[in-house]
Order: C-alpha cells, then sequence, then structure tokens
C-alpha cells in the first residue's frame, strides 16, 4: 500500500535541507522498493506571501491526507511586523494542534565523531542518548485567556499555563512506553513548587507509575534539570515535561550534542501520524547561502521511517549512513573542527547518499 509523505520546505534555510532529505528518501525508496509518494506544500511566510495565510486550507488538507509530513524551518524577520496571528508561527501551531500532534520527541544524541564539537567537556558527554518527551499541543502556548490589555494606564501581557489530567495522562503514557524500551528510566520536569499546573503534572505522573512497575521514575524542578543538564547529561534517559519547559530543554539538550543542527524532532498523534522537523529556525541570516546543516532533517526522515512507517531497518540505514559521512571527516560550518573537510549542505546531502548506496 502506497504510503504518502507531505513535504512542507517553509522559510529561510528550509528548502536548501529539506531538498537534501528527500534526495536522502529517493535513495531509501530505490534500495529498500519503498513505495512511497510525495507531494509539497507551502506553510509558514512562503504560505503568507501567496495566500495571506500561515497555513492555508489546500495545505493542511493535504497535511490531514498524509501518512507523515517532512517539515522544513519556518519564520524570519520578513514577517516580524504582520499581524500575530498571521505570523508564520501560528501557522505551525495551528498544523500541531489541528492534526493533534501531542507527542514531541526529540533525541539528543552525541555522535562520537562529533564530542570535540560539544560546548561540554568530551567526558562529559561522550556516550550522550537522552530522549525528551515534550507535551506539544497544551500548556501555556495554546491556553486561554491570553492577550495584551490596558490596566491602569499601562499594557498588560497575560498567558494560562493549562492542562488536564487527561493531557498529562496521555503525554505520560508515551513517555512511560518509550523508557520501557530504552533504559527503563524517567525523569519527569515540573516546577510543582510554585505552580499549581506543575503540580497537578507531577501527581497525575506519579499516579501512572504503578501501571509501569519497571521503570524507575523520578521528578526534578525545571531550573535543576537545566543545569543538570549542563552539569551531567548522562544521568538521564527519557524526560517527560511540558510544553513550554520541554521547548527550553530540549533546545539546551541540543548544544550537549555539537550543533543543534544535528538534532530532529518528531510530532506524534495518537496513531503515529507525525510531523518530522529538525530542531533549530530557518536561520535567515545564512539562507540561500548552501552553507546550512542538512543531517537533523535527514534524521528526522530517519524518525518518520521509524515510527510513522515502521521501517527501523530502512532509519537504522540512514543513521549509519550519517555516521560514516562524520567518520569520513566531513563538516558543515556549525561542527567543523580542524582537521576536517568543510563542506556544504548539498556536498553533505550527497555524502550521505554515496554512504546509503555504499
Amino acid at each position: 500500500m502506497t504510503k504518502n509523505i507531505l513535504v512542507m520546505p517553509g522559510d529561510g534555510i528550509g528548502p536548501e535541507i529539506v531538498a537534501e532529505a528527500v534526495k536522502v528518501l529517493e535513495a531509501v525508496k530505490q534500495t529498500f522498493s519503498l513505495d512511497i509518494s510525495t507531494d509539497e506544500a507551502l506553510v509558514g511566510g512562503s504560505a503568507y506571501d501567496v495566500h495571506g495565510d500561515p497555513l492555508p486550507e489546500v495545505s493542511l488538507e493535504k497535511a490531514r491526507a498524509a501518512d507523515a509530513i517532512l517539515f522544513g524551518s519556518i519564520g524570519g524577520p520578513k514577517w516580524d511586523a504582520i499581524e500575530r496571528d498571521k505570523r508564520p508561527e501560528r501557522g505551525l501551531l495551528r498544523l500541531r494542534s489541528s492534526l493533534n500532534l501531542f507527542a514531541n520527541l526529540r533525541p539528543a544524541i552525541l555522535f562520537p565523531q562529533l564530542a570535540s564539537a560539544s560546548s561540554l567537556k568530551p567526558e562529559i558527554v561522550s556516550g550522550l542518548d537522552i530522549l525528551i518527551v515534550r507535551e506539544l499541543t497544551g500548556g501555556i502556548y495554546f491556553g486561554q485567556p491570553r492577550g495584551i490589555r490596558e490596566e491602569n494606564g499601562e499594557r498588560v501581557g497575560f498567558n494560562t499555563d493549562v492542562y488536564s489530567e487527561s493531557e498529562i495522562r496521555r503525554i505520560g503514557r508515551v513517555a512511560f512506553e518509550l523508557a520501557m524500551v530504552r533504559g527503563k528510566k524517567l525523569l519527569s520536569v515540573d516546577k510543582a513548587n510554585v505552580l499549581e499546573v506543575t503540580e497537578l503534572w507531577k501527581e497525575v505522573i506519579t499516579s501512572m507509575a504503578a501501571e509501569y512497575p519497571e521503570v524507575q521514575l523520578s521528578h526534578m524542578y525545571v531550573d535543576n534539570a537545566a543545569m543538570q543538564l549542563v552539569r551531567a547529561p548522562k544521568q538521564f534517559d527519557v524526560i517527560v515535561t511540558g510544553n513550554l519547559f520541554g521547548d527550553i530543554l530540549s533546545d539546551e539538550a541540543a548544544m550537549l550534542t555539537g550543533s543543534i543542527g544535528m538534532l530532529p524532532s518528531a510530532s506524534l498523534d495518537e496513531n503515529r501520524k507525525g510531523l518530522y522537523e529538525p530542531c533549530h529556525g530557518s536561520a535567515p541570516d545564512i539562507a540561500g547561502q548552501g552553507i546550512a546543516n542538512p543531517l537533523a532533517t535527514i534524521l528526522s526522515l530517519s524518525m518518520l521511517l521509524r515510527y510513522s512507517l515502521e521501517r527501523a531497518d530502512v532509519a537504522d540505514a540512514i543513521e549509519k549512513a550519517v555516521e560514516r559521512v562524520l567518520e569520513d571527516g566531513l563538516r558543515t560550518a556549525d561542527i567543523w573542527t580542524d582537521g576536517c573537510r568543510k563542506v556544504g549542505t548539498a556536498e553533505m546531502g550527497d555524502a550521505v547518499v554515496a554512504a546509503l548506496k555504499s
């Protein structure tokens, strides 16, 4: 049965890095005889420029019909001055919400070849393999009421952080089940000492532990978790947390791997349909220069094949090809060190394809 992948390149460096992931997809389609079709749709600023909407209905309908989505990046200063509801980022939030993509998986894995590129000492990060499970469709990013209003002669901004028991239980189940197939360790991150919403979070996650007696559950306040990630990151295996805390901690974890350009992600619904994207932004300052790192996007494709298409064998092959390219000393500018060969976006993509075919 044909599987359909929707390609949404987006803005900035998005089209450049997605093009390299599509090269890899075409290569594995041939090598593994995969029955996959692709389509493309606008999203973000590029969609606003054409349709006056960062997520036009035609793009949303294609997303709903697809088996999985390969996503690039959105946003840039070009669209900073338009009305808030029309900004590129609102399109991505609407897409996640419309497709009920509530579970965001962000692995932070350090390839041994990049130990020296990490901002921490090699002995601190060597062997790092963390999975952050971030709730993606609730919390302060979506809570109501929200806005900016006049009070006592000045403007006041306000947002609402809210989670229901069912939302917490749903993401908690994903995290516990992933912990079961990894190291059987789960850390839940909250701020239960001052925020009632995370007090409920902690209570619900704790109540679920009896269903997974093999998993060692622990809890940590978010400020301590942020400190521990740079002090002793290898103490962690699976981390589960809410939308805001997960956003911050996963970007921090990205730098442990040498560059945010190495960090892929998956956003899944309850049936494992997903949107797959690199964790970095649109990097408008380097867009069009051919120097962006495509590896996070290529590794996001690997996650797509693993989770949504259930082809772990193909995902493994892509990841091994990436490791082979790094072993050969090829580096984009963000991960380059002395003694390695600096390459551009397209050359890195070509190298991964060649490693797949060798």
